[in-house]
């Protein structure tokens, strides 16, 4: 491909964008007026998304993919995707529908569009290089959702035995489960589980029963260590079983399972630290021991 093409393409793609960019502030500002109250009203307002890739697609996401997406229910594929991006933390700024439309447009449509600009103006790229582009960009929504959800559950890993010492604490003290989790949000400063537990106060301040909140908790953050301790909970409470004691020993519990984490993660470093170690120290002082030897024995003073 000679200059003159490059520059061309280039023009091509510069217009395109400047186009883009102007019909996309036209339409919103058009727009704005009518949907600005309903959607803040309503709470559906979108927080803006910490990934700039997704910024700058989704406008094309709602005006492209979504309409075409309309007439497909896929409701099994939805929850599932719904229940990772809540896992995930992400529910204010992302959406299962924003996501589906992540991974058509980047996996399908843009390497379709890369195929058809190579096409036109024989650029002379290979035809699998964007079937390859396509399943690696298509991969991106789902591993930017996965790596929110681990870093998300690493943070309430963290902080869950806290809260439920000091959950136990405040019934000990006299004050009943709402006002327990009450004293949680207000002593923890920020967090994701924090953040859930103030949401558990919501659903029960609204009329959900206990079972009904904790069971909403323990299928928001889909963890295992939740999930356990949230069953504890609800089986104690349908037993009438004190609340106090429950949370005592599921506190015990959780502080132990922590301890096995930390030694489980110290075995793990030192086995993954030896392949380093191998790879590039051991070499080095192969070469500073021997390499004298070895020079002596070539002869080279």
């Amino acid at each position: 491909m000679v200059l003159p093409d490059f520059l061309l393409i280039l023009g091509i793609l510069i217009g395109g964008a400047g186009v883009y960019v102007a019909v996309s502030a036209l339409i919103e500002s058009i727009s704005a007026s009518q949907n600005i109250a309903l959607s803040w009203s309503s709470g559906d307002a979108p927080k803006k998304s910490k990934s700039p890739l997704i910024r700058l697609i989704r406008p094309l996401i709602h005006k492209l993919i979504l309409p075409l997406l309309a007439r497909y229910k896929l409701e099994g594929a939805k929850e599932r995707i719904k229940r990772d991006i809540q896992s995930a933390g992400l529910s204010h700024e992302l959406n299962e529908n924003e996501f589906i439309g992540l991974v058509v447009f980047l996996g399908i449509v843009f390497p379709i569009f890369l195929t058809v600009l190579n096409f036109l103006f024989e650029m002379g790229y290979p035809w699998w290089g964007n079937i390859i582009f396509g399943i690696v960009a298509g991969l991106f929504p789902s591993a930017y959702v996965r790596g929110e959800k681990n870093a998300r559950r690493g943070q309430i890993l963290v902080d869950l035995p806290f809260v439920v010492d000091l959950l136990a604490l405040s019934t000990k003290a006299g004050l009943d489960f709402i006002g327990a989790i009450q004293r949680v949000v207000d002593k923890m400063t920020g967090g994701p589980l924090a953040e859930e537990m103030a949401q558990v106060l919501r659903d029960l301040k609204l009329g959900s029963s206990r079972a009904d909140a904790l069971n909403g908790l323990a299928w928001r953050l889909n963890m295992s260590e939740v999930s356990s301790f949230i069953a504890v909970l609800t089986t104690a409470d349908a037993l009438g079983a004190g609340i106090t004691d429950v949370l005592r020993q599921q506190s015990d519990q959780m502080r132990q399972e922590r301890f096995v984490r930390a030694e489980k993660a110290g075995a793990e470093a030192s086995q993954k630290i030896f392949l380093p170690i191998v790879a590039f120290i051991l070499p080095a002082v192969m070469l500073m021991v021997f390499g004298p030897l070895i020079l002596q024995f070539m002869g080279v003073k």
